[in-house]
């Protein structure tokens, strides 16, 4: 492989981020699928005990999920930055280092998901508990291969590939449909059988990008050599991922505490909450992953110092979210109760998500604005920045308002609170784009 093969820094913006961008929308589009067919399969053959109880489990891996693309973006940061100026060794120790603290960190939080299970699920007051430890403590087998596959994700997307990370979902995806298929419907395994089929297809996912990685060691550095933790390059992406980690924390905490409010409701407003969860995710993946891939070409035109050429990719990406952001609105407004009932034949749960989607999908017009605007401070190095926008979001707005008009409203109290919250991060990116601190300190990566 050539060592300019991703170059973002030149040719039409436009292009090249909608170029690069498609496949990580596959791709996420692809991983959603993970959690949407085991929403479905479990709603439409086991019942919607076990629906609540994917939901509030899944939300307890989402924060993990969240914590891993966190850490794993500053090595995407560094990687990018590193591309953009040359300097391909020390992208390749950087890699390295990423992929082996990954690797640590799995581990440990696998076991430590497993050991605090009843803890968790407890504090969130799950009305199916027993479905969810059962759930939950198979899911813990997972960590390690989400943080394996989300390192050498960020390693082969910093270098502007975002091919074969789409491939490697795609190979888990079928997989996990045909497995959710034969574990619940040919074995009756129940819920058991929902985790299994999904930790196997995780781990598929994962040894896909590894053999990949490993067969192009030359370009990507995969030698026993880099496979160390390199305390400078350690630091580095610890400095640029801890804020990242302390965001997405902080975001899914703020997402388990409305979880919290809405349990309160009983299991039919659960489990709607968990079908209009996976519909909301589904919808907003345009706009996340052309966000995301705008923050990857901003960092390696940041790094070859086109600081015009950086902005530009930030406003192309901000308009193609806009439109996407208006349909998507449009489409979930009309078609919300066909929707739910793919999941479920319940007409309780049903009108439950129903009334959940039409009130918090508005929400995207803000997330389309603000994703943008991160995705600058991201691609600059910026990311303590993101972490401050995000914790006024959730923390400051989306928790206090929940909790405030849960008392005053009621249950539509808390979905407006989540609609609400996103919009104050927007005029944030907008300051911090006019102040140009973009353009300063930008380069961790030097050679």
């Amino acid at each position: 492989m050539r060592e300019n093969q991703g170059n973002l820094t030149t040719g039409s913006v436009r292009k090249k981020l909608a170029v690069y961008a498609l496949p990580l929308v596959l791709t996420s589009v692809l991983q959603a699928l993970y959690s949407i067919a085991d929403l479905v399969i479990a709603g439409q053959f086991i019942g919607k005990r076990s629906v609540s109880a994917i939901n509030n489990s899944s939300q307890i891996m989402n924060l993990l999920t969240q914590v891993a693309v966190g850490l794993t973006l500053g090595g995407n940061i560094l990687t990018g930055q590193y591309f953009g100026n040359g300097s391909h060794k020390e992208r390749k120790r950087a890699g390295g280092t990423l992929f082996s603290i990954s690797l640590l960190f799995g581990a440990a939080s696998g076991a430590v998901i497993y050991l605090t299970s009843d803890t968790l699920l407890g504090m969130l007051g799950v009305p199916a508990m027993g479905e969810s430890l059962e759930y939950l403590h198979i899911c813990a087998g997972r960590c390690i291969f989400i943080l394996g596959y989300n390192a050498l994700s960020s390693i082969m997307r910093g270098t502007g590939n975002s091919r074969i990370p789409f491939l490697c979902i795609l190979s888990s995806i079928l997989l996990n449909v045909v497995l959710d298929i034969c574990f619940v419907t040919v074995f009756h395994m129940g819920i058991r059988g929902v985790a299994y089929a999904t930790v196997c297809a995780q781990a598929v996912s994962f040894m896909t990008a590894l053999v990949y990685t490993w067969k192009h060691q030359d370009y990507y550095g995969f030698y026993l050599k880099n496979f160390k933790i390199r305390i400078e390059k350690l630091m580095a992406i610890l400095k640029l991922g801890v804020p990242c980690v302390l965001q997405n924390t902080v975001a899914g905490i703020s997402w388990l505490t409305v979880t919290y409010f809405i349990n309160q409701y009983g299991v039919d407003v659960s489990a709607g909450n968990g079908i209009s969860i996976k519909i909301k995710e589904f919808s907003q993946l345009f706009i996340t992953s052309m966000s995301g891939g705008a923050a990857t070409m901003i960092a390696q035109n940041l790094g070859a110092g086109q600081f015009e050429r950086a902005r530009e990719t930030m406003r192309e990406g901000m308009r193609i979210c806009l439109i996407m952001a208006g349909i998507v609105i449009l489409v979930i407004e009309i078609s919300a109760p066909w929707l739910a009932s793919l999941f479920t034949n319940d007409p309780a749960v049903i009108s439950a998500a129903v009334m959940n989607l039409r009130i918090e999908i508005i929400g995207q017009i803000f997330y389309a604005m603000f994703l943008n605007y991160h995705s600058l401070m991201t691609g600059a190095g910026h990311t303590v920045y993101v972490f401050m926008s995000s914790f006024v979001n959730c923390i400051l707005v989306r928790i206090v308002l929940a909790g405030i008009f849960n008392h005053m409203i009621g249950l539509n109290g808390v979905y407006l609170a989540c609609v609400i919250a996103p919009s104050v991060s927007v005029p944030i990116g907008y300051l911090y784009t006019k102040s140009g601190i973009w353009k300063k300190d930008r380069l961790l990566a030097t050679n």
